[in-house]
């Protein structure tokens, strides 16, 4: 995969980041796999943390913040462009 498929790839669930990962161009689109790592975790934890009585509304709704920001992250990705996403876009995790 080129650098422009493996960064969509990348931002559709956990398997695609995985698949994306393991198959894709890991130099070209690293940026893209970084922020969708970063946002895939974001959404595990506060999907976890939603579970929780009386703060589970607002780990929900910050939930839904964090897809609109995945939603983001693929339309950067589709358009070619390295552009951080909100909030979490600083957030390194791959090197």
């Amino acid at each position: 995969m080129d650098k422009k498929v493996t960064g969509i790839v990348a931002y559709i669930t956990i398997i695609g980041w995985i698949i994306a990962f393991l198959a894709g161009d890991k130099e070209g689109a690293k940026f893209h796999l970084n922020q969708a790592l970063v946002l895939v975790l974001a959404g595990l934890i506060l999907n976890v943390l939603s579970r929780i009585p009386f703060l589970g509304i607002v780990f929900g709704l910050v939930s839904i913040v964090v897809f609109v920001f995945q939603i983001m992250g693929l339309v950067y990705a589709i358009q070619g462009k390295d552009k951080e996403v909100p909030l979490l876009g600083g957030i390194k995790i791959l090197k």
